[in-house]
């Protein structure tokens, strides 16, 4: 499992920002990746990330954002929504060959996605969030997502976006995925 701590803070914002470079540059390791075997170590450890990432800000960030936040529930929605998209995306792509022209326009298409989601999530969610939220309370959340990310599935789950969905179907996803992970990584 790639690590998701990415550098010591206790403001959540700080964290999730730092994630959201983690990823980026992470898309950048898939596609210079030198050969398949290398591409699909560095796939997989991108699409455990956006996951546990993902199901964390679900499970912590985003009902924190509904009630605290003028139009919350609106921001909020629209985050969902391209979460939603981005999954499936994701998805579609563990079932490419990694090595196929077919999978690189398909991870083009979702790097672009989640680069702009990330980008409007840090202006119109996190950093309303910053101004809203004491410091003691961004350190409690910042906790709270480092917990949910230990947990949480390492595979999209497409329709799985809701803090309650997650934690009705998180536990059972995740124990799923990570027997998968743990026996795909002793078949290489």
């Amino acid at each position: 499992m790639v690590e998701t701590f990415v550098q010591s803070t206790d403001d959540v914002v700080q964290f999730l920002t730092a994630q959201h470079n983690l990823i980026k540059d992470m898309f950048d390791d898939v596609f210079s990746a030198s050969g398949d075997d290398a591409r699909q170590r560095a796939f997989v450890d991108l699409r455990q990330l956006l996951a546990v990432h993902e199901t964390a800000e679900e499970m912590i960030v985003h009902p924190r954002a509904r009630s605290e936040l003028d139009r919350g529930d609106e921001i909020v929605d629209a985050r969902l929504s391209e979460e939603r998209d981005a999954k499936s995306q994701l998805q579609g792509l563990e079932k490419l060959d990694v090595g196929s022209e077919e999978f690189t326009d398909a991870l083009r298409q979702l790097q672009q996605s989640v680069v702009e989601h990330a980008d409007r999530e840090e202006a119109e969610e996190f950093s309303l969030l910053q101004r809203e939220i004491d410091a003691d309370d961004l350190k409690r959340l910042a906790s709270a997502v480092r917990a949910a990310e230990a947990i949480a599935p390492t595979r999209p789950h497409p329709g799985v976006e809701s803090a309650k969905a997650n934690v009705m179907a998180g536990p059972f996803a995740s124990m799923l995925d990570r027997a998968r992970d743990a026996i795909e990584s002793a078949l290489r």
